[in-house]
């Protein structure tokens, strides 16, 4: 089946039916096989990537504060998985509105070693999806770190799964009312780089900013880890959007490459852009960079090709480095890490480019049934629009359940002495 077909055919029947993969085949060894090989891919972008990415970003007495909050994020998401995420996200919505689904799927009731999802086990559909769970909220502790209570991190992620995430997954992937739509985010433009984004947003506005920002903040401790951390998010991403396709072929493959192209093209496009303003690229800018263009093509990559993919890559590097400057500088939010800037904006650009991009004369592989271009971009910009409100709200909410609780922010003496010792009784680095 050519890529458009098995596209539009995934599309059409998630739509219908949440479970729409469900005992229709016999199991297949090679979706399986690679689809253990993207679960374990994934899993490594949030520990260690993601948190020697945020790490090395940091100031020295925090950097143990942030290994510890994806740490325990991905600890405590995957139990809350287990228990209810995963059967609300993708059983069946039995009042007919899509809004959520059900609980027949809690702690993996009455899934066997050999109950299917389509050609593959649902227990390893399960674990896939759980990769995605983990590292969306992890996303957003770039937002907060210097500064916040850990009991708070766990109040608010844990919320955060079940009001946010959850509900956006069922919409979007278990079969919700904007898969109805029409609506194309192939492994979570919208799903995961929207909500984190938004969400870190609020919260890096509910906490207020790290003593002496903008003026005193210094720079990374340790670019070194960054990039290294870059590097492992960058390979992982290969498991986050080629194993989206669910199967091993060429979808996959073709997920890969565009993957990595766009990665590349923003890399060089905020390189560029440093270069050209400040005279010199940084190390940790053009990692930056290459990190929106994996954002930005992540809702794309099943459905445009590699012109576009260069595309989207150059345009996520230019926007997403103009939001950096204006979220800090301009709007005077403290987003620490650039979560809203690099995921949010990367994920809204990119979700809104696979309406234009996935035509087929600009070499994608076609809209959702009965959609032309403008249709499909209305559809996008919908779905966009609904998830970043309801966002916006749920995140407030789940602050102010964590502050009300045991507190959002650390005491000042935690931040200058470093979370580090404080709050874990540890250090970074011994330095004796």
């Amino acid at each position: 089946m050519r890529t458009r077909e098995l596209w539009l055919t995934v599309l059409l029947a998630a739509a219908a039916d949440p479970a729409w993969a469900a005992d229709a085949a016999a199991l297949n060894g090679a979706d399986t096989a690679w689809l253990l090989t993207a679960t374990a891919l994934v899993l490594f972008m949030t520990m260690p990537g993601l948190a020697l990415f945020y790490g090395g970003l940091v100031r020295m007495r925090h950097v143990l504060s942030v290994l510890m909050h994806c740490l325990a994020i991905a600890s405590v998401v995957s139990l809350a998985w287990l228990a209810v995420g995963y059967s609300l996200a993708f059983t069946a919505d039995q009042s007919g509105l899509g809004l959520i689904g059900g609980l027949e799927r809690a702690f993996l009731s009455e899934v066997a070693r050999d109950t299917l999802k389509g050609t593959v086990p649902e227990s390893l559909f399960f674990m896939f999806q759980l990769t995605f769970a983990v590292i969306t909220p992890a996303l957003i502790v770039g937002a907060y770190p210097e500064r916040i209570r850990f009991s708070a991190v766990l109040v608010v992620s844990l919320l955060w799964l079940l009001v946010v995430y959850v509900p956006v997954c069922h919409w979007v992937w278990g079969g919700g009312w904007l898969a109805k739509l029409g609506v194309i985010d192939f492994a979570g433009g919208i799903v995961v780089h929207t909500t984190a984004g938004v969400s870190a947003l609020v919260l890096a506005g509910l906490l207020g900013p790290r003593r002496g920002f903008p003026r005193e903040v210094r720079p990374p401790h340790s670019p070194g880890l960054t990039v290294l951390g870059a590097g492992m998010l960058w390979v992982g991403w290969f498991g986050f959007n080629g194993g989206s396709a669910l199967t091993a072929d060429g979808n996959a493959a073709m997920a890969i490459t565009v993957t990595h192209i766009a990665a590349s093209a923003g890399a060089i496009a905020w390189a560029a852009m440093e270069w050209l303003r400040f005279g010199r690229p940084s190390v940790v800018g053009t990692a930056t960079g290459l990190i929106a263009g994996l954002a930005t093509i992540t809702p794309a990559a099943g459905a445009v090709g590699p012109a576009a993919a260069i595309a989207i890559g150059l345009l996520a590097g230019l926007l997403c480095q103009v939001m950096t400057t204006l979220v800090k500088q301009q709007w005077r939010i403290d987003d620490t890490l650039d979560v809203f800037a690099v995921h949010g904006v990367g994920g809204i650009l990119g979700s809104l480019l696979t309406g234009l991009f996935a035509a087929l004369v600009l070499g994608g592989v076609g809209y959702a049934e009965g959609q032309n271009m403008l249709g499909q971009l209305g559809v996008q910009a919908l779905g966009v629009g609904v998830v970043a409100l309801w966002s916006a709200l749920a995140t407030f909410f789940c602050a102010k359940a964590a502050a009300a609780l045991g507190g959002l922010r650390a005491p000042e003496e935690a931040e200058i002495e470093g979370l580090d010792l404080v709050a874990h009784g540890e250090r970074g680095y011994d330095l004796r």
